[in-house]
């Protein structure tokens, strides 16, 4: 069925449920989920505690993995992007890899059919 692409999406905690129900929309509910730890230009998030200030240098994040097909693959970035923007630093990245191939391991389906 067409070629693959895999969307790799750093994102909030706190957006997962929006993103989820964006690609349920798209009917691409499948989704691997790693909680990651990193930072981008701010350089970690400053905060008070009990009135001392402290920097948390990696900022807690969740890195979401899908697989789509090529021609889904602006739809997706987009409806994820609709729904984690905030406008503030911190809001995330995308990436957008060529997928050479999927292969369900169960089945052997490969492919799209494979996702």
């Amino acid at each position: 069925m067409g070629e693959l692409k895999m969307v790799e999406a750093i994102i909030r905690p706190q957006m997962l449920d929006q993103v989820m129900r964006a690609l349920r929309d798209l009917s691409y509910p499948g989704m691997t989920i790693t909680e990651v730890r990193g930072h981008g230009k701010q350089k970690g998030a400053r905060q008070v505690w009990r009135g001392d200030p402290y920097v948390i240098e990696f900022v807690p994040k969740l890195k979401l993995e899908i697989a789509v097909l090529a021609e889904d693959s602006d739809r997706v970035v987009n409806a994820m992007m609709r729904a984690v923007r905030t406008g503030s630093p911190g809001d995330g990245k995308i990436f957008v890899i060529d997928l050479e191939d999927a292969v369900r391991v169960r089945t052997g389906e490969s492919g799209f059919n494979a996702i």
